[in-house]
C-alpha cells in the first residue's frame, strides 16, 4: 500500500495533515471555496468511515466458543430417547 494514499481512521485529521503539508496551513490558506470543499469532503469521509465501523465483524472469543461447544455437548448428553410404548 502506498503511504501517500493510505488513510487513517480519522479523515478530518488526514485533511488537516494534508493542508499543513501542502499549503503551510495555518500560516497560509487556500481560497475560501477550496477550504469549504475540502472540509465537506472530509466530513463526508468521516461519516462514511463511521458507517463502515458499525458493520465490522468482530472476531469470536475462543474461550466463549469453547464454553458454548461444551454446553451444547452436555445438553446433547442429557437428552435421551424415551420409549412410551410400554403403557401402564
Amino acid at each position: 500500500m502506498n503511504p501517500a494514499t493510505a488513510t487513517s481512521a480519522d479523515p478530518l485529521r488526514d485533511t488537516l495533515r494534508w493542508l499543513a503539508a501542502h499549503t503551510c496551513f495555518p500560516a497560509s490558506r487556500l481560497e475560501g471555496q477550496a477550504e469549504t470543499l475540502l472540509c465537506f469532503a472530509a466530513a463526508a469521509a468521516a461519516e462514511e468511515a463511521a458507517e463502515q465501523r458499525r458493520f465490522l465483524i468482530k472476531p469470536r472469543d475462543p474461550a466463549q466458543t469453547s464454553a458454548l461447544r461444551a454446553h451444547a455437548l452436555r445438553r446433547s448428553q442429557v437428552h435421551f430417547k424415551c420409549d412410551n410404548s410400554a403403557k401402564v
